[in-house]
């Protein structure tokens, strides 16, 4: 039997020839690949390069929008008015709680983190659970909290508590210059006053700072060059002087009280240059609480309401006839008690006549009918054209939020009607502000200039205070005719109805004013509004303070017994804020002496 040869057992491994075509296809498909991916690296470094590199700074880069920070408010002399402060508001997750030394899976209950966070924000452990109830994330527990007691709160180490820190404004002041000030609402948005009408004067010069990251996160310094972080310290400087508005206050809101009044307002300014340095009005609110209150008193009715000045608008008058020789400083009228004009009764507020009156005794007894003939000297063309100039039917010039026109009626109506000058001759048929009325009495005190009332002195730098400004104003009057008209005020106040508003030592005029009130043209039964204006020192004119009470009760409620024992308590302290000295002598004692 033939025997088999064994196979082989190692093959002979036998390579073919690749073939050429495949070679060269491989090589140009790597050549397109890497030739490809070259156009592309041409084209994003050249082509897209800018567009590429925006969205990667986009992504590098954290944008952080200013706090938006307010530049404080001061008074005169450099009080705080209103001023940003840091607060802390906290936040509580109860998805996280969790107490430090826990073990990592257990979660503490929103009693249990209520319990150690009650006594520190002083609340009931009760109302911190029902403030939580179900929610999983982002329960606001407190606001406007110090940082001091939120860093107490952070010290406690509870997971899922978190604090926000930023800007509260606060007003130091409270009420006291809550109708001039103004607020802000929780989101920091002005609504009333001068945070309203200075928003962008009070926003603290801040800009958007945009900080580079790297792979990590971690904050880089490039791009944060000197004077990133740059915050102004300018604030508001405002004219009022705080001593003198906490009495104006104080004694307006007592008398408003004691009278059952709607309301009142106080007013002084400095005539010269039209600086006020008290404006204030009852019933007022706390501008730190503002939502506690009714949001009518959120603006200032001395500003921005209008009423008939009644008798304190005759020394204007008066004034008027003597610039245009209608009056002579010894000009007498005969007060006859009542009249009639074009079938309308005028009587005077007592009911009395006082016979043949010289003109300071028409200022002393306040006479409605020899005002009546007094302006009947003029001719009723020229008289509204004087209404007209000194700006009855126009707003005044000033930087008070919200200040309106007064109302005067159409040439044609005052010219065809003989009613309307003649009750203008007394303060009624037209309106304006207390704000209007207070600037005409300033052209009395200052020689003739209607000047601008203002409330600000302009924005400071650091300890830096303004000085008063200059004396201003549009000529209106002569100086001469404003002195004599001061003269007959002061003899008001001697011997008139002003003598409530006598100071010892002191040349006060004033001049008190009782007026029915207006609704819809028809006077309401028994409603009045009664005011008196107060100019000093008569010896060197300087100051007008002004006062209203709107709807006084009672049968003895006239200018006389409720507006000026407030305007004499505000003028005693301005005298001595201001350090007035005494006038040497009174008129009635040169008088005296001359005699």
């Amino acid at each position: 039997m033939a025997r088999k040869t064994p196979p082989n057992r190692h093959r002979v491994l036998q390579l073919h020839p690749v073939p050429s075509s495949r070679l060269v296809t491989v090589v140009v498909l790597l050549i397109l690949g890497l030739g490809g991916l070259a156009l592309r690296l041409g084209w994003l470094q050249v082509m897209e390069g800018q567009k590429l590199e925006a969205k990667a700074r986009q992504v590098q880069t954290e944008k952080l929008d200013p706090l938006g920070r307010r530049r404080s408010i001061v008074d005169r002399t450099g009080r705080l008015l209103a001023i940003d402060e840091e607060r802390v508001t906290v936040w509580a997750h109860p998805r996280y709680f969790h107490f430090p030394g826990d073990d990592p899976g257990r979660k503490r209950s929103n009693r249990e983190v209520a319990l150690r966070l009650a006594p520190l924000l002083g609340l009931d452990p009760d109302v911190l659970v029902a403030r939580l109830g179900s929610h999983r994330s982002g329960v606001k527990l407190a606001t406007n909290l110090e940082p001091s007691l939120g860093s107490r709160l952070k010290a406690l180490g509870i997971d899922g508590i978190d604090f926000e820190h930023g800007p509260q404004r606060i007003y130091p002041q409270g009420p006291l210059f809550a109708n001039v000030v103004g607020f802000l609402n929780l989101e920091r948005i002005p609504q009333a006053g001068l945070e309203q009408s200075l928003e962008k004067d009070l926003r603290s010069q801040e800009s958007s700072i945009g900080i580079r990251r790297g792979g990590d996160g971690t904050p880089l310094p490039d791009g944060l060059g000197a004077g990133s972080m740059f915050r102004d310290d300018l604030k508001l400087q405002l004219t009022i002087d705080t001593r003198l508005q906490r009495v104006a206050q104080m004694e307006l809101a007592r008398q408003v009280k004691k009278w059952n009044a709607k309301r009142g307002a106080a007013m002084v300014m400095d005539a010269r240059n039209g600086e006020l340095l008290a404006l204030t009005s009852v019933p007022t609110y706390d501008p730190n609480q503002f939502w506690r209150h009714q949001p009518g008193l959120f603006r200032e009715w001395s500003v921005q309401d209008l009423y008939e000045p009644g008798s304190t608008f005759k020394p204007i008058n008066i004034a008027i006839g003597l610039q245009e020789k209608a009056l002579q400083p010894n000009t007498r009228l005969n007060d006859t008690g009542s009249l009639q004009i074009g079938g309308w009764p005028i009587f005077n507020n007592d009911k009395s006549a006082y016979g043949l009156i010289d003109l300071p005794t028409t200022l002393q007894v306040s006479s409605n009918v020899a005002m009546v003939k007094a302006m009947q000297k003029l001719k009723p063309a020229l008289y509204w054209q004087w209404l007209d100039r000194i700006g009855i039917g126009t707003a005044p010039d000033t930087d008070l939020p919200g200040a309106v026109s007064g109302q005067l009626k159409s040439r044609a109506t005052f010219l065809e009607n003989p009613i309307e000058p003649a009750t203008a001759a007394f303060g009624q048929g037209f309106a304006l502000t207390p704000l209007k009325a207070l600037q005409l009495h300033g052209m009395l005190v200052n020689g003739g200039k209607l000047v601008s009332p203002h409330i600000t002195r302009g924005l400071r730098s650091g300890d830096n205070l303004a000085d008063a400004a200059a004396s201003n104003g549009l000529q209106l009057l002569d100086p001469k005719v404003c002195k004599l008209v001061l003269n007959w005020l002061e003899t008001v106040v001697e011997k008139g109805s002003g003598k409530a508003a006598q100071v010892p030592g002191y040349r006060i005029g004033g001049k008190t004013g009782t007026a029915q009130k207006a609704a819809n043209g028809v006077y309401i039964a028994g409603a009045r509004i009664t005011s008196f204006v107060a100019h000093l020192p008569i010896n060197d004119p300087r100051y007008v303070v002004l006062v209203v009470v709107d709807e006084p009760q009672g049968g003895n409620a006239y200018g006389s017994t409720v507006a000026a024992p407030v305007a004499k308590s505000i003028i005693e302290a301005l005298l001595v804020i201001e350090q007035i000295p005494p006038s040497k002598t009174s008129a009635s004692n040169k008088a005296l002496s001359k005699a």
